[in-house]
């Protein structure tokens, strides 16, 4: 079985598909922080998620034809990061650390299989809804069960701890350890280094702000307060020296879309 997954993850097709496909994952983030960045201008009628991002692409001449390519090539990086969590990252010698590199493949598979189904929603022109709406939503079936306001603390706890988690890797530089740097130009090593870091902390501060929503909304027991990255950032837009926190966030979103550009390239899976 274990041979079989293995032999799945490294079929040229499965790479070549899946390492296009974290080209589009990385073109999202880009969007998003383009989006961001019109937060921060004082721009508050986008959609600042994922969704957002690929309304932006709807809103093109070739909409349409972009929606569905994005969406392919999303669907083929969750297949190979499926695959990798299946039976990849062999290089990572303890077993914890490569527990953790599966769950986040894991993780991603499903962030790009959400965001594949949102561009061919929108490419069909099925109405959508935004992710704070389905976190409100979420959250109020939640807060309506036995010990409801518990367990909606236990997911913000739970998300803000991802946030450390996906952040603390740009910290230690961790993720230069799945990338095989000498498949770099010489002259970019330095900036994927650098963009590397600035990219995962940036997207582990923007899980950790929805996290601290959901809290708000569990202490709280109001459903209103929950939100996903649109209203985290716009709530963080609105606070003293938010408008500079949020810029931050931005460079981070543009630094991890370059990231997974290079990742393409040079991931060792």
């Amino acid at each position: 079985m274990a041979t079989n997954v293995q032999e799945v993850r490294r079929h040229p097709a499965v790479q070549a598909f899946g390492r296009a496909g974290m080209v589009c994952y990385g073109l999202v983030h880009v969007l998003l922080a383009a989006l961001t960045a019109q937060v921060v201008l004082g721009d508050t009628g986008e959609k600042t998620d994922q969704k957002g991002a690929v309304a932006t692409l709807a809103e093109t001449s070739l909409g349409p034809v972009l929606l569905w390519v994005l969406a392919l090539g999303l669907f083929a990086f969750a297949v190979w990061q499926l695959a990798m969590a299946a039976g990849g990252y062999g290089w990572v010698t303890k077993k914890r650390k490569r527990i953790y590199r599966r769950c986040g493949s894991v993780g991603r598979a499903i962030t790009g299989t959400v965001i594949g189904i949102a561009a061919i929603n929108y490419a069909t022109g099925t109405s959508q809804k935004s992710g704070t709406e389905q976190s409100q939503t979420w959250t109020a079936r939640l807060l309506a069960l036995p010990f409801g306001q518990v367990l909606v603390g236990l997911v913000a706890l739970f998300v803000i701890g991802l946030g450390v988690m996906v952040a603390r890797k740009g910290v230690k530089k961790s993720f230069e350890d799945d990338l095989n740097m000498s498949e770099l130009p010489p002259a970019t090593r330095s900036w994927v280094e650098r963009l590397g870091r600035i990219g995962w902390i940036g997207k582990g501060a923007s899980y950790a702000l929805i996290g601290v929503l959901v809290a708000f909304a569990a202490i709280n027991a109001d459903p209103s307060e929950s939100g996903g990255m649109d209203k985290a950032l716009h709530t963080l837009a609105a606070q003293p020296y938010g408008v500079i926190a949020l810029a931050v966030i931005a460079v981070g979103f543009l630094g991890f879309g370059a990231y997974c550009f290079a990742a393409a390239k040079a991931h060792k899976g």
